[in-house]
């Protein structure tokens, strides 16, 4: 009994030492937001942020033969550019061998357009050949047939685009060599098996 009334003042001493918190901090909410786990939208991807999102390519394929002048595929692509880089010459020796019958046709067609001569343009065509009269595509069988409808195809518009078109600025890809947005192609057939030598016309001609 004694020894609890020796303790008991040191044991209130020690109570009362301890700091309690004031009413309002008792109160007070933490400030840490709840743990929450991720949800299913959250992991997932954003779209256009993952490289295998790409889309897919709306680019037009190639036909077969060259585009027939008057339509949308005759028009040139718009990554056209990317063909044009270096001079004509150097891209029709990378993709359709010696440039020199292209240049030499292509010459041959200016001349011939610029001094109206009927008969030295129908030689440079390869027959049936393809070509525009008054906004329609049709085929013309041969020379004569095509010196007869020579105004309606060679019309002073075409004319004056074919006059002023530059041999070193011409979009050139497989199918061959373009006027303009193509109004004029100029392609080569090969004469023999191996392809060691072709004939270069104009495939198509019009408006």
């Amino acid at each position: 009994m004694r020894l609890i009334k020796i303790l008991l003042p040191t044991l209130m001493l020690a109570a009362c030492s301890q700091p309690t918190p004031p009413a309002n901090e008792a109160a007070a909410p933490s400030t840490s937001p709840p743990a929450t786990a991720p949800t299913a939208a959250e992991d997932a991807p954003q779209a256009g942020l993952s490289p295998d999102a790409v889309e897919p390519s709306t680019a037009a394929t190639p036909d077969t033969a060259p585009p027939v002048a008057g339509t949308d595929s005759a028009a040139k692509p718009a990554d056209a550019s990317a063909d044009a880089e270096g001079g004509a010459r150097e891209r029709i020796t990378k993709l359709l061998g010696d440039a020199a019958p292209y240049e030499s046709v292509f010459n041959e067609l200016q001349r011939g357009v610029a001094a109206g001569d009927r008969a030295a343009v129908a030689g440079l065509m390869r027959y049936p050949v393809r070509v525009t009269i008054a906004g329609k595509n049709q085929k013309v069988a041969d020379a004569a047939a095509f010196q007869r409808d020579y105004d309606r195809i060679v019309t002073p518009a075409l004319a004056k685009l074919i006059a002023e078109q530059k041999f070193d600025t011409l979009f050139v890809n497989w199918q061959g060599v373009m006027l303009g947005q193509g109004e004029v192609w100029i392609n080569g057939t090969c004469l023999d098996k191996e392809c060691t030598k072709s004939d270069v016309k104009v495939n198509n001609i019009g408006q």
